[in-house]
């Protein structure tokens, strides 16, 4: 037997269980759980990848090219993980409450694929291209590697932003 052929009905099993939890029945059932919630996520979006965008413009030599990278990013990621906070628990909310629908959404996959990239994309910059800053740090056009590193987080932010709205919009 196919082991997804297990795997899926647990996972379909662990969903349904999931949208009977009492915060998933507040964002679906009640009268306005939903729009709150799908409100806040959006602000948290706007707060956290609109911060990242201007640290990624900055990385790619677009934008406050007089301004240290390091002073662009101590002045950015606190408002960056202020909204990221607010999208993971409100998506977290949202996930609860749709969780069979999103498990079935092909682009609901696929936002989770590009987070996991823009993850993976963010830990490769902090690990690696970021522990040489302070040869780059005040370089109006950062090195080949920055902007590579910045261009993909506009890319794979703006998938994520793109596969969301897409698995909204054919969630039923």
């Amino acid at each position: 037997m196919d082991s997804s052929m297990v795997t899926a009905p647990v996972i379909l099993s662990l969903a349904k269980w999931l949208e009977q939890t009492p915060i998933a029945l507040v964002v679906r059932e009640s009268l306005w759980g939903f729009q709150i919630t799908v409100a806040a996520h959006v602000l948290g979006m706007i707060l956290s990848v609109g911060t990242v965008v201007w640290l990624d413009f900055r990385l790619l030599g677009l934008s406050m090219r007089r301004v240290p990278v390091s002073v662009v990013y101590r002045q950015l990621m606190p408002w960056a993980g202020a909204g990221f906070l607010v999208m993971v628990v409100t998506g977290t909310m949202l996930l609860l409450a749709y969780a069979s629908a999103a498990y079935a959404n092909p682009y609901f996959r696929a936002k989770v694929v590009m987070l996991t990239l823009a993850g993976v994309n963010a830990l490769v910059y902090h690990t690696t291209i970021e522990r040489r800053i302070a040869q780059w740090n005040t370089l109006a056009r950062p090195p080949l590697a920055a902007r590579v590193a910045g261009l993909c987080s506009v890319i794979l932010w703006a998938s994520v932003i793109l596969a969301g709205r897409m698995t909204a919009y054919t969630l039923y």
